[in-house]
């Protein structure tokens, strides 16, 4: 779930340095903006000129130095078409982004990251959607697995931005070597691996699910991630959407899957004690273990890369990396859940339009890897602009033809449901509910 904003941390030092560089290349002030308007470097905005002046306002659920960041990012398009972007940053952007939208307070912008929330502001007359222009540089850069999640009634409301992959097996390549293990890539490969670890005397996997008033949510990761590897992507949507029951076999069988790994008193917790240490285990401690060599396997997406410690090394010869979650069958190709955010529009005027358009581009997409701790699924993202190991490898599966992406299922269900009763019901089978019981009381939730 997006719905509470999942830790991004990021170095200060960094955010400084690149904010720092900002300055010394763009200049401040509008000075400069005037002095670099006409230069050969801003020839890549000609086509967003024209609103010199015009201010467009942002509201998201970004802060502190990703905020930063953000400002950086589009600098150069400020300068360059004179547009002022004023981005506000909220940690209560969810709740706070209907408030205002209802008080007729609107910003001309939102980062929207669960599909659902569009869709309610679409079902409410609020959002517009999306230009010409816009529609035509999406339709370029993003595959129509994304376009989709930001579609109603076969109209596109917003463009794709960030993104991040949820299907990693975080675990320490130093260990790996020295024990002679050799990284999965089918699940068979996963459990074998898994049970070599378990008999060595450690358990090979850590988790935790504890997120204040958010807990479960982690869980329910996992189930996705595992009706992507037993289930058809079809089947998978059809199930976010309520085609199938929530307590369909179907679905019992991915839970079923992932008790194997989860529920399982030889695997886990690592570090932490028994199963039912997973649900009062942190989240953003709960791959820690790893560090110490007394868990070596924690399932969670990429912007865990944040949480290790300082001083930890992530990168494929390091501390600590990454590896895809496998897949139960290859020849069915490569199931990778993930998340990400929209860019929608309250209003549509024509400077509001040049930022969407903007923003969904390849020129914009570079420019923010560039500053680091960032992933897109633009397809014009060149791998050599995104310096993290882990962010590099995210972008190589979603830009893999053979990826089958599908979007956070908890972000794209009712959030009574999504945000709620599915939480709540993995923490209720962590502390030993059997399958049956918790789907059927997720299923009996369901708006009717």
């Amino acid at each position: 779930m997006a719905v509470f904003a999942r830790p991004r941390q990021a170095l200060a030092i960094a955010g400084v340095l690149g904010l720092a560089l900002s300055v010394t290349a763009c200049g401040t002030g509008n000075d400069k903006k005037s002095d670099k308007a006409g230069s050969a470097e801003c020839a890549a905005y000609d086509k967003y000129k024209g609103h010199d002046g015009k201010k467009v306002t942002i509201y998201s659920s970004i802060r502190d130095i990703e905020a930063d960041r953000l400002d950086q990012s589009w600098k150069a398009f400020e300068d360059c078409t004179g547009i002022n972007i004023d981005h506000e940053g909220s940690a209560e952007f969810e709740a706070q982004l209907g408030v205002r939208v209802d008080g007729g307070n609107a910003p001309d912008l939102a980062f929207i990251p669960q599909p659902g929330l569009l869709k309610r502001f679409v079902d409410a007359g609020k959002l517009k959607p999306v230009g010409a222009d816009t529609k035509a540089m999406a339709e370029q850069n993003y595959s129509a697995d994304w376009l989709k999640y930001s579609t109603v009634n076969g109209q596109l409301y917003g463009a794709p931005l960030s993104s991040n992959v949820k299907s990693f097996v975080w675990y320490s390549p130093k260990t790996f070597k020295e024990k002679g293990w050799t990284v999965p890539t089918t699940w068979d490969e996963l459990i074998a691996l898994s049970d070599k670890i378990a008999a060595s005397g450690t358990k090979p996997w850590c988790a935790g699910i504890e997120s204040g008033d958010a807990t479960g949510w982690p869980a329910t990761d996992w189930i996705e991630d595992l009706m992507l590897r037993t289930q058809t992507p079809e089947v998978y949507d059809q199930w976010t959407t309520h085609g199938i029951a929530f307590n369909d076999p179907k679905v019992a069988e991915a839970l079923d899957k992932a008790g194997q790994i989860l529920k399982n008193e030889k695997y886990v917790n690592g570090g932490f004690g028994g199963v039912k240490s997973i649900a009062t285990t942190a989240f953003g401690e709960a791959g820690l273990p790893i560090t110490t060599g007394k868990c070596a396997l924690h399932r969670q997406a990429s912007f865990y890369a944040n949480q290790w410690p300082k001083g930890t090394t992530v990168a494929e010869d390091g501390d600590v990396f990454a590896f895809y979650f496998p897949a139960v069958d290859p020849a069915k190709g490569k199931p990778v859940l993930g998340g990400g955010e929209f860019v929608a529009a309250f209003a549509d005027r024509p400077e509001i339009q040049a930022v969407q358009t903007y923003l969904a581009s390849g020129e914009y997409a570079n420019s923010r890897a560039k500053i680091g701790d960032w992933v897109s699924a633009n397809n014009k993202l060149d791998l050599a602009n995104v310096p993290n190991p882990v962010d590099k490898l995210s972008v190589q599966i979603l830009q893999d033809q053979k990826t089958v992406f599908r979007f956070d299922g908890s972000d794209l269900m009712p959030a009574a449901v999504g945000a709620g009763t599915f939480w709540k019901g993995m923490v209720d089978w962590i502390n030993g509910k059997d399958t049956a019981t918790v789907l059927q009381g997720i299923e009996s939730s369901w708006p009717k």
